[in-house]
């Protein structure tokens, strides 16, 4: 009878193992933004598909499974595999990714390419390796930052931003990004910031173009100026302790899908920008460019007199200027 069960746990081991051979190498991913985003089906949709069936790819959307702030940690502690995070989320253990997202270090999502296929790239990928024990693995693209006001006054240069109250998120970075660009902010709760530009506590606000159709931001102002003065994105990471035990084949299967995945999601974000241009203008919203060199010029330099600065790897900027 002994001998009968041991023969019957035996097979039922080997046929929980295959099954787990069968299911592939465990790849559980978190991310905050929502499931219908872009760059969510994305990753449901190309990523999962393209990497076979070596893997078992099980995403996490809206924060259901790691708290936003926590997955850093969780993927050096191996409670996931992998996830999506903004420069910012890096910068709290590894501070020389601050530098991404300064006023006019990232210029639009070509210069965001350039970046991480250049030895400034191969520089970050190696201090996430070292410090954080992370692979990027690609970036997303989440839009460019535009400045959004009341009010008919034109606005070519930092100087003509003086005295225009401009909210932006909370926090010293944000602060600073604000003043860099000539104006005074205001700290102010994104879902007040309708009703504060409707009654005049701020003249106006700063967010990608899908945002601001998303929360009608247009009913409330009169103008956008295309100041392009931050690239939103976040990076695609794999724990290195899982990267290091893929075979070479592998690896590069990973990386194939995800270069696939992070540019189609990329020109979904683009084409709406572009669409989004069309429909501010037909809402009655003057949309314009200003002199964005005067504003990159003076925002860098304010950074540089700041101690946000002091972080940022020696000759970096000038790197990624030259790109």
């Amino acid at each position: 009878m002994f001998h009968a069960r041991f023969k019957t746990l035996a097979a039922a081991i080997a046929l929980a193992a295959g099954a787990a051979q069968a299911d592939g190498i465990e790849l559980i991913f978190s991310d905050v933004n929502p499931a219908e985003v872009p760059r969510s089906k994305a990753m449901t949709d190309i990523f999962a598909a393209e990497i076979g069936d070596d893997f078992d790819f099980q995403p996490y959307f809206g924060a259901t499974l790691m708290k936003q702030g926590t997955e850093l940690v969780g993927l050096q502690r191996g409670n996931i595999t992998m996830a999506g995070l903004p420069p910012s989320d890096l910068a709290q253990q590894a501070p020389e990714f601050d530098i991404l997202g300064a006023a006019y270090v990232v210029r639009d999502q070509p210069h965001l390419k350039a970046i991480f296929n250049s030895p400034v790239g191969d520089q970050l990928k190696a201090i996430a390796r070292e410090k954080l024990k992370v692979e990027i693995l690609g970036t997303f693209y989440y839009g460019t930052r535009q400045v959004n006001l009341k009010g008919d006054k034109q606005i070519m240069t930092p100087a003509d931003m003086a005295g225009v109250k401009m909210r932006m998120p909370g926090g010293e970075s944000w602060q600073f990004l604000g003043k860099a660009l000539g104006a005074n902010p205001v700290p102010i709760p994104y879902t007040e910031l309708y009703t504060a530009l409707q009654s005049g506590v701020v003249d106006g606000q700063d967010n990608p173009l899908p945002n601001d159709r998303a929360m009608k931001f247009y009913e409330v102002t009169d103008q956008i100026v295309m100041t392009s003065h931050n690239v939103g994105f976040g990076m695609l990471l794999i724990s290195s302790r899982v990267w290091d035990d893929l075979t070479e084949e592998q690896q590069a299967t990973l990386q194939a899908a995800a270069d696939k995945a992070t540019a189609w999601s990329d020109q979904q974000y683009l084409d709406e920008e572009a669409e989004l241009v069309e429909f501010f203008e037909g809402e009655g919203l003057k949309v314009y460019t200003p002199d964005v060199a005067a504003f990159q010029a003076h925002a860098q330099e304010q950074y540089l007199a700041s101690p946000l600065s002091k972080n940022w790897p020696e000759g970096m900027l000038d790197q990624i200027n030259g790109l």
